[in-house]
């Protein structure tokens, strides 16, 4: 078995456990694995356009926060500084991919590794409505 996917597998253990001592109120997403097979009705064409969709790199970043300041403040801050953020301690992050707003989570550790957890993941709709 690969490295990735002992990872995989320690993470879904951690997410299950977690799951179990917050009363199971997180609803898991059961999302259709893309695998060859659900490729097998697109035409040759399609296969390529899809594989080339797949493969285009996107950033994705998870926000903690966000603070307006002055350059004269920003210019004064050093280590031990710090700077309050516009969020309340326990408030879920924000999960942006390429500066946009997808999904809210929490934050998780799992081996001394963070990750975030997914809580609440935007509609395509209400993602399209912030677009215009």
């Amino acid at each position: 078995m690969s490295d990735d996917q002992d990872t995989m597998d320690e993470w879904a253990a951690a997410l299950a456990e977690a799951e179990g001592e917050d009363g199971g109120d997180a609803e898991v997403a059961e999302l259709e694995e893309l695998s060859e097979d659900s490729k097998a009705d697109l035409t040759t064409e399609e296969k390529r356009k899809l594989d080339t969709i797949l493969d285009i790199p996107v950033t994705i970043s998870m926000e903690v926060g966000r603070s307006k300041i002055s350059i004269r403040n920003l210019l004064q801050l050093n280590q031990g500084s710090v700077v309050e953020l516009d969020r309340v301690a326990g408030e879920p992050l924000d999960v942006l991919v390429n500066g946009t707003l997808i999904a809210h989570g929490e934050v998780v550790v799992v081996n001394d590794k963070f990750g975030i957890r997914l809580t609440d993941v935007i509609s395509q709709i209400e993602r399209i409505k912030k677009l215009r």
